[in-house]
């Protein structure tokens, strides 16, 4: 006969003080965070945990937007994520991005292609693959620099989604000079004619600057 099962009470089990809340943040990140594959999600939310690092998870929760011929796999709030986890380096590998990327389950074949646009070799420069990551958000430059700010900003929702007019002029640099047909004395003009507006808000820029009269 087989030995018959051990009981315990609950005097006998020892529950750690810290689980329930670890748990329970756990869960309410996963509810934010809606990953396609919670347990490869799971796997880098608590490796992040155990290393004080900047966890996977998003600000909010997104509802879908149906503004895509396809679902491109990166939102707002997934790159909002990357960049709290990897801009505290100027440059990353791209194993490091690589990881990251897996742990928010994003395609894979969507990550080729941006550092095949941007021509990135082992190291990778952030903020261009940033700005890459918000030009596949927004398609146009334009629309793409509306992201920027308000993926950046560290505004409450709601607000102005200012960012520092030194970020903005690297983002679009970068995709202006990517794109090929944007010759550099149009550049030079469209941030001029932001100056004054960049002066008016303490060397800040945000979308309403730009966006209305560009799009």
């Amino acid at each position: 006969m087989p030995p018959p099962e051990t009981m315990y009470c609950s005097q006998q089990i020892n529950i750690p003080p810290e689980l329930p809340d670890i748990l329970k943040q756990f869960t309410k990140a996963a509810i934010r965070t809606q990953p396609h594959d919670v347990l490869q999600w799971a796997a880098a939310y608590f490796l992040a945990l155990s290393k004080g690092e900047p966890l996977p998870v998003k600000d909010r929760l997104e509802m879908p937007v149906a503004t895509q011929k396809t679902d491109t796999g990166l939102t707002p709030g997934l790159l909002k994520v990357l960049h709290k986890q990897l801009s505290p380096k100027e440059t990353v590998t791209k194993e490091e991005l690589l990881k990251k990327w897996k742990g928010l389950c994003l395609p894979v074949e969507q990550l080729d292609t941006l550092l095949a646009l941007g021509n990135f070799d082992a190291q990778i420069n952030w903020m261009q693959f940033f700005a890459l990551g918000c030009s596949a958000l927004g398609g146009t430059i334009i629309s793409a620099l509306k992201h920027a700010c308000e993926v950046l900003t560290e505004e409450p929702e709601g607000a102005a989604a200012r960012i520092p007019f030194d970020v903005f002029v690297t983002v679009y640099t970068y995709l202006a000079q990517l794109d090929g047909d944007i010759p550099q004395d149009q550049i030079d003009s469209f941030l001029l004619s932001l100056q004054e507006s960049v002066a008016k808000q303490n060397g800040m820029i945000q979308a309403a600057n730009f966006y209305s009269r560009k799009k």
